[in-house]
């Protein structure tokens, strides 16, 4: 048990899926793991274990902004041991061909400031996805995924329409708010890490997928990243 998670020794498997929203974690907990158990409930950030066609999982909140999963995955990695962290989670779509209900597979991801940053001082270190999952989730998805470099930011109602152009021209895909945080901790303790996205809204054209939408359009992003964690 740590600071921040309620599991006891052992409950978190070395396989665990992030969402920000914990209802998300409980939702998906609840419709695609076999005998699902609350092992976290601190805080209010709900964290299951469960298992996957025999693979056992853990599915557990993060909060929103680098700060937050930061802390998460610290602690999961430090005290529980996991050894692959895969965010599901919604981003912002910056580009044209990239459209709402697309999956994103962040191969890379750029910020502006996080939790890490300081460690680097003049170094801006580039944070990238673990490759075979990555390349396990591309095919999972058929082939049908974006794959390529993401935004994480701390802001989410940003009103730089300067910095928005800049990164659609050099092809930034979508923006979100933890993958760079979680590749930076995947690198620092040798561990594996991946963030699947599915649009939930477009930064150019102002589209955004209906509430009652979400969940149907999000379960793709839990089986995509359970299929590349274990096939």
């Amino acid at each position: 048990m740590t600071f921040h998670i309620g599991a006891q020794p052992g409950q978190i498997a070395d396989t665990v899926l992030l969402p920000g929203d914990p209802y998300r974690a409980r939702w998906a907990a609840e419709r695609f793991l076999e005998d699902p158990v609350l092992v976290s409930e601190t805080r209010g950030m709900l964290g299951y274990t469960g298992t996957w066609e025999g693979h056992r999982v853990t599915i557990h909140g993060t909060g929103m902004g680098q700060p937050s999963i930061s802390i998460y995955v610290n602690e999961l990695i430090r005290d529980y041991d996991a050894q692959t962290l895969i965010r599901v989670g919604s981003c912002g779509a910056l580009q044209e061909d990239v459209a709402v209900r697309d999956i994103v597979l962040a191969q890379a991801a750029s910020t502006i400031s996080g939790p890490s940053s300081t460690i680097f001082r003049e170094i801006n270190f580039a944070p990238v996805a673990d490759f075979i999952l990555l390349a396990k989730a591309f095919a999972a998805a058929n082939g049908k995924a974006h794959v390529g470099g993401i935004l994480t930011s701390d802001t989410f109602y940003d009103e730089r329409e300067d910095l928005s152009q800049q990164l659609q021209r050099h092809g930034c895909l979508a923006i979100e708010m933890e993958t760079a945080e979680l590749y930076t901790l995947a690198a620092r303790y040798q561990r594996r890490a991946l963030s699947v996205l599915t649009v939930s809204d477009h930064i150019l054209t102002g589209e955004a997928l209906p509430s009652d939408q979400r969940e149907s359009s999000f379960a793709e992003m839990i089986e995509i990243a359970l299929h590349a964690a274990f096939d």
